[in-house]
């Protein structure tokens, strides 16, 4: 499925797809030394219900019976737990799509996941395949065109489109929230960036949503807002 015919897709069948994003350690940061950077948290979002599922670094030490000043000797624990409920979550539904914003690689991706989760369990994750997985910025990119928004472009999305949603870390602000053992604001932050990529699925779908490139296509999805009614356009032209 090409990028640009995704949303048509989940406007078919909204049940099928699911919403994630991440987040962790700073690649940058000198404690991290040598190894790949830790998951400190994963949500994932049901497209159609909504229903949201949050796999972080406070929920499993509470789980695990490890006190906050406990947290950095129990990291790997911690982080393990965290990775195998994920992945018992992944596991019955790696048939569906995945909607992420720009998770590539082993720096920041699906490929990062598997290795964190190999890295400490030993074991093989039951991967998401690289074919259900669809990138939000390139569909948007797809649909709207390269300049869509400036970057950095999920920032620049929120701004166009209201104000910045409340939790949201920028990568830096991430990255101090780590060091000062702040796991419940990062995942607050994750849980809100799966919110505002929901929202903006539903706005495209409803050609609603504002961008700052090729602004005549804006227009018209703002006037055509269903498929249906782009469809009628298309064969009145054609017939007149």
């Amino acid at each position: 499925m090409r990028n640009r015919d995704v949303f048509n897709e989940i406007g078919r069948h909204p049940d099928r797809f699911f919403v994630i994003h991440y987040s962790s350690q700073s690649l940058f940061d000198t404690e991290a030394g040598a190894h790949s950077p830790r998951i400190t948290s994963v949500v994932v979002r049901h497209y159609k219900t909504g229903q949201t599922v949050s796999f972080a670094t406070h929920t499993s030490a509470e789980l695990l019976g490890i006190a906050p000043d406990q947290v950095d000797a129990r990291y790997d624990d911690i982080e393990k737990d965290l990775l195998v409920r994920f992945y018992n979550f992944v596991r019955d539904r790696r048939e569906k799509y995945w909607i992420h914003w720009n998770m590539r690689n082993v720096v920041f991706g699906f490929e990062h996941l598997e290795h964190r989760y190999r890295t400490l369990t030993g074991d093989e994750p039951p991967s998401i395949p690289v074919e259900v997985r669809y990138n939000l910025n390139d569909m948007l990119k797809a649909r709207y065109g390269e300049d869509y928004v400036p970057d950095p472009r999920m920032a620049s999305l929120m701004t166009l489109n209201g104000e910045k949603i409340q939790g949201f870390l920028t990568g830096a602000e991430e990255a101090q929230a780590f060091q000062a053992k702040d796991f419940i604001r990062m995942n607050t932050s994750t849980i809100a960036k799966v919110g505002f990529f929901s929202y903006v699925i539903s706005a495209t779908l409803k050609g609603k949503l504002k961008t700052s490139g090729r602004a005549w296509l804006n227009r018209l999805d703002k006037l055509l807002e269903s498929r249906r009614a782009r469809v009628i356009a298309a064969i009145s032209a054609c017939v007149g």
